[in-house]
Parts: C-alpha cells; sequence; structure tokens
C-alpha cells in the first residue's frame, strides 16, 4: 500500500554560519543530495537542534528547503516547544511556506497525563491548516505517548501518522501490525537501528540520522526493502549501524549531534558550527 507519507525520512542536521544564523546555501546543499537518494528531509527535528532555534531562523531554514524541494520529495518539519499558541502560529507559517507536514514533539517543561497529551495533538491537529503527525521521543522529553493515546489520534482526519523514536521492540512491532493497513496513518521507526526490522515487519518509513552522512546507503537499504530482498536489506543496516558508531558511541546526544556534523563538515556538507548550549567539535 503505498501511503501519502512513506519512505525514507532523514531527520536533517540543521546547517550553519560562523555567526550561528543559518546557512541556505548549505540547506540547499544537502535537500539536493537527499532528493539525488530518494530521501525526505526532517528540518528541526532532534538532530537538527530544532529547540535551540529562534523563530526568525527557523523560518529561514523552513523557506531555504522549501525552495530546493525536488520531484516527489517532501518537507518534514518539527514543531518543538511548551508555548501551544506558539506551536500552532508556527505551524502554520510553516504549511504557508510550502512545508508538506508538521511533526510535533510533546512539550516536556511538565509531566503530562493520557488525556492532556490527547487534548494537546487534538488542539494542533484542529487548527494547523496541513499535515500533523506525532513524534514519540522519551529520550528527550521523558515521556511515552501511550498506544491508545496513538489509537484515538489515528481516528483525526488531520494526524497522519507517529514516528516513534522509543527503543522498544514491542511497542515498535504493535504500532506496525496495528496501523499497516491503515491507508491515512503511517508509522515512521525513528530507532535507526531497526531500519530493517521495522521495514521487515510492515513500517511505513524509518527516519535514521546516520542519514545526513551516508544517505546512498539507505537509499539502497530501503530499494532492497522495496523489492523484499531482506538479504541485502540486512547487509546494509549492519553497514549503517557501523557508521553510526562513530558518531554515536560514548557520547551524549547533544555530543553525538556535534561529532556528526563535523563528519558532515569533513565532506563539504556543512559547517561544523553548533546552536549554543552545544558546542562543536574541536
Amino acid at each position: 500500500m503505498q501511503k501519502r507519507f512513506s519512505g525514507v525520512v532523514v531527520p536533517m542536521v540543521t546547517p550553519l554560519n560562523k555567526d550561528i544564523s543559518i546557512d541556505v546555501v548549505g540547506v540547499e546543499r544537502i535537500v539536493k543530495l537527499f532528493a539525488k537518494n530518494n530521501i525526505h528531509p526532517l528540518v528541526l527535528g532532534t538532530t537538527g537542534e530544532s529547540s535551540s532555534i529562534n523563530e526568525l531562523e527557523s523560518l529561514k531554514l523552513v523557506e531555504a528547503a522549501v525552495n530546493a524541494k525536488g520531484i516527489n520529495q517532501n518537507i518534514y518539519v518539527g514543531l518543538v516547544g511548551n508555548q501551544v499558541d506558539d506551536l500552532i502560529e508556527r505551524g502554520n507559517k510553516y504549511i504557508a511556506l510550502g512545508a508538506d507536514c508538521v511533526v510535533a514533539t510533546l512539550p516536556s517543561y511538565y509531566g503530562l497525563s493520557a488525556n492532556q497529551m490527547l487534548l494537546f495533538y487534538q488542539s494542533l491537529a484542529d487548527k494547523i491548516s496541513g499535515p500533523v503527525m506525532m513524534y514519540n521521543i522519551k529520550a528527550t522529553t521523558q515521556m511515552s505517548i501511550p498506544l491508545e493515546v496513538v489509537a484515538e489520534l489515528s481516528k483525526h482526519s488531520n494526524i497522519w501518522g507517529l514516528k516513534d523514536s522509543e527503543r522498544d521492540e514491542e511497542r515498535m512491532k504493535i504500532c506496525i501490525q496495528t496501523y499497516k493497513e491503515n491507508p491515512n496513518f503511517s508509522f515512521f521507526c525513528g530507532w535507526g537501528a531497526q531500519s530493517f526490522g521495522s521495514l521487515k515487519l510492515g513500517a511505513d518509513g524509518i527516519v535514521p540520522s546516520t542519514g545526513n552522512y551516508v544517505p546512498e546507503m539507505y537509499k539502497l537499504l530501503y530499494e532492497s526493502a522495496l523489492n523484499k530482498d531482506w538479504k541485502n536489506c540486512e547487509k546494509w543496516q549492519l553497514e549503517t549501524n557501523t557508521v553510526a558508531k562513530e558518531y554515536q558511541k560514548d557520547k551524549t546526544l547533544g555530543e553525538s549531534l556535534a561529532f556528526l556534523k563535523y563528519l558532515m563538515s569533513k565532506k563539504g556538507l556543512c559547517n561544523k558550527t553548533m546552536m549554543p548550549p552545544l558546542t562543536e567539535v574541536e
């Protein structure tokens, strides 16, 4: 089943100039590289340092990504913050600029009840003028969206899917089984090491940060999955796991993102500049 949203969606690093403004040329360079490899960018995600980028620069980033967009390429944009009205306003601005979908993370200053999570996403979906997806990332929010909340929200006409980065294999299997036959709701696995496993089970897409550095490997991994060549798909999983260890092993999330940018700077894709409070690799 070909759903509206599927495939490889890479949570794109945010290229920055030395003065920490958005490097528009770098954004265009990376988006076009992704397009060559049949990859969709998620800008302003966790890998994109979204929580540290102000509205003006975020709008500049989204506009640059949309302007560089290739044929059949979707631009996903993250929504991160604690002020709900601000998130709704930004979401509508991103859609107006040409974003294809906004991907919203739970506000994380307060621990939220299941009902509060439900009301949050319903409010976004009711008031944002384009497709909304949920983003479950326990590593940063310290919360997990309960599966019964996901099930209820999957019925909303403007909620198009879930990106799930929680490292829970049983949860992943349940989600894939539950939604793989739903034409209007996509499940994206945000756990890079489970790209092969999730696709074999029937996930609609994957969201691997390592795709910033080796997009060509994920093109081959996903093509193998489409062809049900699971042996080759697993081979590319093992290859990408090795690459991921280069910048993730024994590092905090912030340190790993800085090292990923450092590796990309060696390829001439972007500067190694990080948005404070994160710092670049010396």
